[in-house]
């Protein structure tokens, strides 16, 4: 009898994650301990059963983004301003510390040009699925040190955005071996990708305030609708009428 790679990877993955994170639950951990467990229990580096490798990665990436998409519906623009002034110095300036920090401990282990910022941006953000299912399990996401740590975890991921558009780039120039027709292509590439980054964000900003606008002018138009004696009530509420 034939089984679908899918099916055997989402049950016998399904089974082991829940198992081990009840378990690790009864050991006061957190379940995301069990869950990584059960990953390698089913890996390629382990006796037994191996899951698809490829199926695994697509479901991982389906659960990173219904995990990121179920923030979203709780996390507001206004809440991301309301901690600007912690979440966005705090959040650039752990990059702008821990990125160098890794790039020089890179090159310092002997490792090739190219593979030190690579390591440097990985150890400058934290992990943002490990730390939201840890607020939702704790039930801190409404909380301030919710929004707090939310916001700065957003923070790093819309500059790792950034980053990860010049990365390749940057990674080519640190290369020994690079010409100066490579460093020519380099160059065009980090443009090219740039530019549809910054098209990007343009058509975000221009979606983001023509819905402000809308909202706004609906209310307007709410208002003016009103009847008149509600208006009156209104404004003999005033101060100083």
């Amino acid at each position: 009898m034939h089984v679908s790679p899918l099916v055997s990877t989402i049950a016998i993955g399904l089974v082991l994650a829940f198992s081990l994170g009840v378990l690790a639950h009864r050991l006061k951990l957190p379940p995301l301990a069990g869950y990584l467990v059960a990953g390698i229990l089913i890996g390629p580096f382990t006796p037994g059963f191996v899951a698809d490798q490829n199926i695994a990665n697509q479901l991982a990436e389906v659960g990173v983004i219904l995990l990121m998409f179920g923030v979203g519906l709780h996390f507001s623009l206004e809440d991301l301003l309301s901690v600007r002034g912690i979440a966005v110095p705090g959040a650039l300036a752990q990059g702008l510390v821990a990125a160098p920090l890794g790039m020089a401990l890179g090159w310092g282990l002997g490792w090739r040009p190219g593979a030190g910022p690579i390591f440097g941006v990985a150890l400058s953000v934290a992990s943002t699925v490990v730390l939201l299912r840890l607020l939702q399990e704790r039930r801190l996401v409404e909380t301030e040190r919710g929004r707090i740590t939310v916001g700065w975890l957003i923070v790093q991921d819309i500059a790792m955005v950034l980053v990860l558009v010049l990365l390749p780039g940057l990674a080519g120039m640190f290369h020994d071996a690079a010409s100066a027709s490579d460093a020519g292509e380099i160059v065009r590439t980090v443009a090219i990708m740039l530019g549809k980054f910054g098209v990007f964000v343009a058509v975000m900003l221009l979606n983001t305030m023509r819905r402000g606008q809308t909202q706004s002018g609906e209310t307007g138009v709410r208002a003016r609708d009103r009847p008149l004696p509600g208006r009156a009530r209104d404004a003999s509420m005033l101060p100083w009428s």
